[in-house]
This record gives C-alpha cells, structure tokens and sequence, in this order.
C-alpha cells in the first residue's frame, strides 16, 4: 500500500538561484516607512513570514497568543465607567448639582438629599461592571493558561498557550483545542491525514479532512522534523478562513537542490479548531490577533438601548424646561441685584424636574424583566446575558438569521432518486435493494436472448441503479470513523453523508477509506476496492466535485462527478428531463446533485495526468491553470441520477417565521451555504410564501450589478437570492442603493457570506435603516460577529458549540422560542418601561409646578415648600413601590399577543413612549400640580404649616389614583403596594410633628379638603381618558 506522500508534486530548483522571499511580492520584514506607520496608526500591518523549521521562535515581534475580552484594565476602570455613565444628561445633571451644594450661597436644604442618589446610582452601575468583567477575566485566564507540548531539540516541554510563539512546534492530541494557527507537518495516521472540528470557526459540525506535509510526515521519527533544512514561506495575516497559500522548501544532504512544495487550506490548523482524530504536530505561523478565529471577530460594544436614548432626550427637554421655567421666575422677580444667584437657587429647587431615580428604576424593571425570561416555562433554557436592553426585544424590524443549525437541524435525510426513466422515493427503497442483491448475485450475467421484453427492461434497470447506486457511493470525501464499535461518517458536507447513509441502507456500504483507495462491502459481504487517483474537492466557484478511480480487478479507470445542476446541464449529455426534475424536487424544498460519470483509457488519462501535474507546481496562476486542465475532462459525460435530500427543520420553524413576519419583521437569512442549498430551506421553512416570486442575483462585474440593481428595484413582492461575492460588488460600489432596495424585498437571503460579511451586512443595514432595530440569531462561532453587531443579539445553543450562546445578548435553546420572546416578553419590557418612565416624569414635574406656584405666590423667593425628607420620602417610600410595580401590569393576555401578532407592529413606531406622550404627560403634571397648589391656597385657613399638609397629602393621593387609572390588570402586588404606601404615609405623619399639625390632620376638615383637592386633580383626566378609548380605542381594545 503507497503511502500519501508518494502522490506529492514539487518542483526542484538549483538551491544557488533559489530566494524564498521571491516567492510572495511583499517583504517578509517591516520596511522603515512601516515601522513608522506602525507607531503612529492603530491599525496593524500584516506580512509574509519565512519561517525556519527548527522549532525556535522568531526573532521578530509577533502579537502575543494571548485570549482578551476584558473591556476595563485596573488603571482605566473607574474613568471609563465614570465616561460611559456621565455620557447620560441626567446623571451628568445631577452631578453639576451635587457639586453645586459644596458652594454655601447655593445650598438648597440638605446636602445629602442630592448626593446620596448620584452616589447610590454609580456604585450599583461600577459593582455590576466590575463584577461581569471579572468574570471575563477569570475566563481568558482559564483559557491562556491552558498547557501544550512544545517539539525542542531536547524533546518535549510544557508550555501555557499565552506562551507559543510563531515557529514554535506544537504537538496536539485527540480533542485538544488549537491554540494558534499552524501547518500540519507530521501525524500518527501512516496516510498523513487528521480530521479537525471547524463548528467553532465556520460553524459547522462536520469533520474537516486535513493532511501533513509529504515530506515530513515519511520522517521516520518526529525529532527528525527540526533536524531537515527546512523552511516555510507564508503569505500575510488575511480573513480568509477558506483560502491560504504557502510553500514548503527543503533541502538536500549537500544543500545543492532546493524542493518547493506547496500548500493549501488542507495543510492548515486554524486556530480554535479541534483535533478530532489522532495526534498531530504543528508548526506556528500566526499567533493571538492574526489568527483567522480573532481576525474574523469583532470587539464586543457596548450596547445602549433605543429607549434609553430617547430617555437622554427627553432628558436634555426637560432641562431646557427648568432653564425656562428658571428664567421666567427671574424675570418676574427682577433682573437686578444678585439675580444670578437667584437663577441657580431656582435650577436647584426645581431639579426634580429631571429625575435621577428614573435610572435605578428602569435598571430594576430590566432585572425583572430578565427574571422573567430566564424563569418562563414556556421557553426553558433562555438566559439573559445582557440585562441592558431588554426592551429592545420589543422594537426588532429586521432579524438576521443563520441557516445551519438555527433554521435546520443540519441533519440530512435522503428524499428522492430520479434516474430519467424511473424515480425512487423513500418508500420505495425496497425497490431498489432488490435490484442491488440481484445484481450482485450474479442476475446481470444470465443469458437474456431468450427472455421476454419485460425481463429485458428489469435487467436494464438493475443495471442503471447499480451504476447509480456505486456513483453514490464512490464520488464523495466521506471518510468512515470506528470509535470502539461505532462506525460514523465524517465528511465537510451533511449532504455526502445522507447519500452515503443511503447506498448503506440498499446494500453498497463505505468500508474504509484512505487517501489513495476506497473499499465497498456489496450486499454479499465481499469488498471491492478502488484505487484514488485523483479528487477534486468541491469549491463554490465550480459548484461541483469529482473523482477519478482505478477499479483494482478490472483496472478500468472512470471520472465521477457530481454538482449543482446549473452547472452539470453544460458538462453532462444533452437531455430533456433534467431541469424538469431539478425544478420538480427544489419546488418540494429538496436539495439536488446531478450525477455523471466518465469512462477513461490508460492513454487519455496519461495525457490528462501530465498537463494536471504541469499545472499544480506552477507558481503564477496555480488554480486558475489547474482548473483549466480539469475543464479538459469535463465534457460529454453519461448523466446517471438527480438526487434530492431535505435538511430537517428545526421545530416549528415554520410557524415561527410566519408569526414573524405577520408582526412585520423582515428576515434575512445568511448563510455560508451555497445558493441552491439556501433557496431551498427559504421555501422550505416557509421564509419563501407561494405568491412570493424568487430573484437570483448572480454577478461577476460592477456594469452587470448596476443592471441588475435597477431590474430588482421593479420587481415587486420578490424575495432577494444574492451569493457572497455579488453582495460584496455591491457593498464596494452601490452601498446605498443596494440596502434601499433590498430593504423593499419581503427577505432576503444571502448565500457565501463569510463571518466578516455577516457583520459587515448587520452594521451597514444598521446605518441605511433609519434606527430601526436589529436583531441577529445564530448557534455557531461564524456568527459571533453578527450577533455583536447587531441591536439585539440571540445566541442559540446547539450542535455547533456555545460561542454564539456566550456571546449573544439572549442565548435561547431553539428557533421557536424567538416568538414568545419578541411578542410577549419583548412587548411587556418594552410597554412597561414605557409606562414607567412616564410616570416618573410626571412624579418630578407635578411636585415642580407646586413648587413654581409656591415661590411666585411667596413674592418669587427661593425657598422649598417641603423640607429634605419629604423630598426625598416622595420619591422613595411614599410613592416608589406602586409606581414601579406597574413593571408587573399587561395591556393584553398572552392568548391576544400570540392570536394577533400584528399588534407587534405598533410597539415598532415607538410611540409608547414618543414626543406627543412626554408632552401630554407635562401638561398633565402642570394641570395636577396647578389644581393641587391653587385649590389648597384657595382652602388655606391657619398658615403654611397647613398649606404643606394639605398640598403633599393630595400630592401622594394623587399619584396613587394616577397608577390606579393606568391599571389594565390589578396583581396582588398593586394593591398590597397602595394600601401599604397609604398606610406608611399617615403612620409617618405621626413622626413628623415638625412638619405636620397632628391635631389638624385628625379633623374632618383636612380629610374632605384633602378628597376635594385630589378629586380636582384626577377627576377630568379620568373622564378623558374614558372619552378617548371610547372614541379612539387602542388596537387591543378593537380586537377585543
């Protein structure tokens, strides 16, 4: 049996002419001009690198291999905290007020009545973000102390994986992580091959083959690896997880010849990938940020809610009414004398005006609203990550979704099986086990002279699904595994598996495979081997993937190939039923290969061997001059089978989608998947509506994408199909247009994209949206950037690993929980919080208009109606539990939100909370606060003392009939909440005696005056609100 490496092609140059930095244009050392560059620009400078195999470090400065998602260092802790809070006008407001109290000519009654709360806000804000960072810490830790064994001269050394540096040589075992990107130069397997896990780079779950270096993987031992005069030329630090170019240069005993072989992505170990099979050793070429796993993630931001921007501005209103309302007070009194000590005095006794407790309250309504989700038994298994905005779940226009994994099962079941003239279906596998026993029972070799037509037909149908049933299972990368005594398959494509698993199922059974033959167990229990000659993997410019395979009995040799039928209708023979059924199966949401094959003579594969060999040392233009010579092949070949497998959907996928988008939000899927893969789960899982028409945008120039651009924009109720490198034509020449018009497409599927380009799409479709909101769901590590980029991150934990859970905003345990998040618990944040801050406006303007009308009554003097503690009572124990549990009230039952999911696309305008309600909300406050202030002056009998009871009793009762009003559900909550408030209120006047005449509030006098001043207040607000809803009812209330 040859090994792998007698198949290698190099090429050999005298080692006299032979400069390795001529292989790549660019120098493998900074220039001057980039070193300079280097010190003054952020951005990093990547190069080549030529690296000796001598298992020594390089000597220049490579980024350290270093994990770090902290967002805080120790020494920039507190200013960044303080930064980020600060950037909030309120906050910032009122730590312009605190300051302003050390000053004696400012003082407006007790110091602490201003700093306690500023202070309280920040230290609860600094512990939470000390702690999640922490956490962070405490998690790169883990991860950079991790140990690896280092190849020296000396034998093998422990080494942390914050300690390996390019050049380095890495030994790796079974299930260990990669901890930095490295070339594959010597495994244990005797083929030179390892299969890796990629689900936590590219996100998915199948097994990548991978394969030595030729040269070192016949080293008879692995210390012999440093001993060779050897080196390695790479090519920069790119993105590109797909494409790599490298060479591998040896030496000769006398150092006379030079070997140059090169290498691919299947020489590679990228970084975060994991060893699945055997024990492998790696040379380092890039470590820490020029990894491809951390050049493809972007840095996590910190995400700030819509609502608690139109908070901040609401905010910046409110203060341009205290400045107002200031100024106007100072006019009336006089612009004369100490006037401006006036302005602040009164800056100072209205600041209630901008609430600082609004903070800490929508901070526990987020808490809540958190524990709610985690808590729903409804959705099991969803945590909240980011308690920060949960609100956002009920503003989401747009949702960003990966395909495999989120969508599907990525679990392949074959479907169908056309041959031309006769089709097979799942329950007519029967069938075709028959024909395959029959066939290789020897019924294809009996004399047919003497047989009737219909045996004749039989036997040649026998014979079409046996050629069929072996292209099945000949032409593939399926490599079968035994784990003890499983036998699984591993393949880069789910889809190679499900045929696989299907020619198993009718009798033909992959028994092993290696690099250079494939052994078949036919029904009988006899192997049939065939020898590898050549294999051309899939790749999505060609769509298409081919073997060519020498028969070891017969010595026949043919050319297997199989692909997208786009592709296969121009290389296959002339046919008439092939775009009918491809058509047939992809309309049923099937995924199709087109099957063919090629017979060939000893001569015409010499010949093609030759020119193959030519192509593949060259060094300019190596894949476009391969790929050529493969094209020599690909004409006139017997067309065998369509094929149609299903990827299975996630549960209720479906339904889920339509929900979505009967709430008005639009669904992009991008996937790394091709375009034919990924139209048919848009028409599968439902993304794809019978009235809806599909438009294929495929382009190869900038003139082609502009027409095609223009054709779109006509099109009407037409889902948008683009492939990753139109989409990137597109974003580099018609940004703008293409979001405008793709933004007019009920969804959108994009197909190729690459980590870098789904976050590239969520930020750029962030910027031409107008603020609406995005959101992102995936389940693989490709999807971390995109769910960072998003608005609303949703990490979903599934067969391709944790990362997206980790790094998403809400991690769910499947698709269709998205619905019961968005719809009900993503509408109650939201209404809630809207409500709330509302009401907490209000709380600080009422209690300021009474103090307006005080000082102008008072000939405009700057003093307080209420002392520190009322003030401060006010806004905490006197009125904050009723408030805050309006967190706990519904506007409609969960039966109406999931009945009726178009009532979603109210909360999207965003007029719960909007400048027509702030206003109407101020006008309510100076109604109330005026009636409260004039009417108790108008019953004022004994002296302030009185007009102090009256005014803040009514003001407390007041507020308490203000919530009862904005009830849709009463929780037991409320009530305790109201009749606990009343309760600590009247018992606290007993306290207060230097506040309140005790002897005056047990009269009968101060109980009616109070009721009349309260009913004053409340009564024509009621009776509006009554008026409205009848006239004007709100959407829920017409559905009910």
């Amino acid at each position: 049996e040859q090994p792998l490496y007698s198949k290698s092609l190099s090429l050999n140059i005298n080692a006299d002419d032979y400069n390795p930095s001529d292989e790549f244009e660019e120098s493998t050392h900074k220039t001057v001009f980039q070193k300079i560059k280097s010190v003054f620009s952020k951005e990093p400078i990547y190069r080549p690198r030529t690296i000796p195999l001598t298992g020594d470090a390089l000597e220049e400065n490579f980024p350290p291999n270093v994990v770090k998602n902290q967002k805080y260092n120790p020494w920039l802790f507190i200013p960044i905290v303080l930064y980020e809070q600060f950037r909030f006008f309120a906050n910032l407001y009122f730590l312009l007020v605190a300051l302003s109290q050390f000053i004696p000519e400012l003082q407006v009654g007790y110091i602490f009545t201003y700093i306690a709360p500023l202070v309280f806000v920040l230290a609860i804000t600094m512990g939470k973000e000390a702690l999640d960072d922490y956490q962070r810490w405490r998690r790169d830790k883990e991860a950079n102390s991790q140990t690896y064994q280092r190849l020296t001269t000396q034998g093998l050394e422990e080494i942390p994986s914050s300690g390996i540096k390019v050049g380095h040589v890495i030994k790796l075992k079974k299930n260990q992580r990669v901890p930095a990107d490295l070339i594959l130069l010597k495994t244990t397997d005797k083929s030179g091959s390892s299969f890796i896990r990629t689900d936590q780079l590219d996100g998915e779950t199948d097994w990548k083959l991978r394969r030595a270096i030729p040269h070192c993987q016949k080293l008879k031992n692995v210390s012999s690896i440093l001993e060779s005069n050897a080196h390695v030329v790479v090519d920069k630090p790119r993105k590109d997880i797909y494409n790599f170019n490298g060479n591998f240069t040896y030496f000769d005993e006398d150092s006379i010849n030079a070997f140059v072989e090169s290498l691919s992505l299947e020489n590679t170990l990228w970084a975060n990938t994991v060893i699945a099979s055997g024990v492998v050793y790696g040379l380092t070429i890039y470590t820490g940020k020029e990894t491809r796993s951390v050049m493809n993630t972007s840095t996590p931001q910190t995400k700030v809610g819509i609502m608690d921007l139109e908070i901040n501005r609401l905010s910046k209103i409110l203060a341009g009414l205290l400045v107002l309302l200031s100024l106007l007070l100072t006019a009336l009194k006089g612009f004369d004398g100490y006037w401006p000590i006036y302005f602040f005095r009164y800056l100072l006794l209205f600041s209630a005006i901008i609430p600082i407790s609004m903070r800490v309250n929508l901070d526990l309504g987020k808490a809540l609203y958190s524990y709610l989700m985690n808590t729903d038994p409804n959705i099991p298994g969803t945590i909240v990550r980011s308690s920060n905005i949960p609100e956002e779940l009920g503003r989401v226009q747009y949702l960003l979704t990966d395909k495999t994994g989120t969508l599907t099962q990525n679990v392949m079941e074959f479907k169908r099986l056309h041959l031309g003239t006769i089709s097979f279906s799942k329950d007519s596998v029967e069938d075709i086990i028959t024909h395959m026993r029959n066939w290789y029972s020897g019924a294809h070799n009996e004399d047919s002279t003497n047989t009737t037509p219909s045996l004749r037909i039989r036997k040649m149908v026998m014979n079409q699904v046996h050629q069929t049933i072996l292209a099945l299972a000949l032409c593939h990368n399926v490599t079968p595994v035994i784990d003890e005594t499983n036998v699984s398959y591993q393949a880069s494509s789910p889809d190679e598996i499900a045929l696989v698993k299907f020619t198993e199922s009718v009798g033909l059974t992959l028994h092993q495979r290696s690099a250079i033959e494939i052994v078949l167990r036919d029904p009988q229990g006899k192997h049939i081997g065939y020898e590898i000659l050549n294999v051309f993997p899939f790749v999505s410019e060609t769509k298409r993937m081919g073997i060519i395979l020498r028969e070891n009995t017969t010595g026949n040799i043919t050319f297997y190939m199989k692909g997208a039928d786009s592709v296969m209708a121009t290389i296959v023979n002339y046919n008439e039923w092939l775009d009918e059924e491809c058509g047939n199966m992809a309309r049923e949401g099937l995924r199709t290969l087109v099957f063919g094959r090629k017979h060939l003579t000893q001569s015409e594969y010499d010949q093609f061997l030759s020119k193959y060999q030519e192509a593949k040392i060259s060094i300019v233009d190596r894949e476009y001059k391969t790929q050529r010579v493969i094209e020599t092949l690909e004409s006139g070949l017997e067309l065998l089978a369509v094929t149609g497998v299903e990827d299975k959907l996630q549960e209720d996928v479906r339904t889920t989608l339509e929900t979505i988008a009967n709430a008005g939000i639009k669904v992009w899927m991008l996937t790394g998947d091709k375009i034919e893969t990924a139209t048919c789960i848009a028409i599968s899982c439902k993304l794809v509506t019978r009235t809806q028409s599909i438009f294929s945008f495929v382009v190869n120039s900038v003139d082609e994408a502009s027409q095609r651009l223009d054709f779109f924009n006509q099109q009407k109720d037409s889902v948008l199909v683009i492939d990753g490198h139109s989409l990137q034509i597109c974003l580099n020449h018609f940004c703008e247009q293409f979001f405008e018009v793709a933004q007019q497409a009920p969804a959108v599927v994009c197909c190729r994209c690459s980590p870098t380009q789904k976050a590239e799409i969520t930020k750029l479709l962030r910027k031409y949206s107008l603020n609406k909101r995005i959101a992102a769901i995936g389940d693989g590590g490709n999807d971390v950037s995109m769910i960072q980029a998003a608005d609303v991150g949703l990490g979903i934990m599934g067969k391709e690993g944790m990362q997206a859970s980790l790094a998403a905003d809400f991690s769910l345990s499947q698709f269709s929980h998205l619905s019961r998040l968005l719809l009900w618990h993503g509408r109650n944040s939201y209404k809630r919080s809207a409500r709330l801050s509302q009401f907490i406006i209000h709380r600080g303007l009422i209690i300021s208009v009474i103090q307006a009308i005080f000082c102008a009554i008072y000939y405009f003097a700057a003093i307080a109606i209420y002392n520190g503690l009322l003030i401060v009572g006010y806004a905490t124990i006197y009125t904050m539990m009723p408030v805050f549990l309006l967190v706990l009230d519904t506007d409609v039952t969960e039966e109406t939100a999931f009945r009726y999911p178009e009532l979603y696309q109210e909360l999207q305008k965003g007029r719960s909370l909007s400048y027509k309600t702030f206003f109407i909300w101020v006008l309510k406050s100076v109604y109330q606060g005026g009636v409260i202030m004039l009417i108790s002056i108008f019953l004022f009998e004994n002296g302030l003392i009185n007009i102090v009871a009256i005014t803040f009793t009514s003001l407390i009762c007041t507020e308490l009939v203000n919530v009862a009003m904005e009830i849709h559900r009463w929780h037991p909550l409320m009530i305790l909440a109201q009749t606990a408030t009343l309760c600590i209120y009247f018992g606290s006047m007993l306290f207060l005696s230097n506040t309140f005449d005790i002897s005056f509030i047990l009269t009968f006098d101060f109980g009616w005056k109070v009721v009349i001043v309260t009913i004053c207040s409340c009564f024509p607000l009621y009776v509006a609100k009554v008026a409205k809803r009848h006239y004007d009812p709100p959407s829920y209330l017409k559905i009910n």
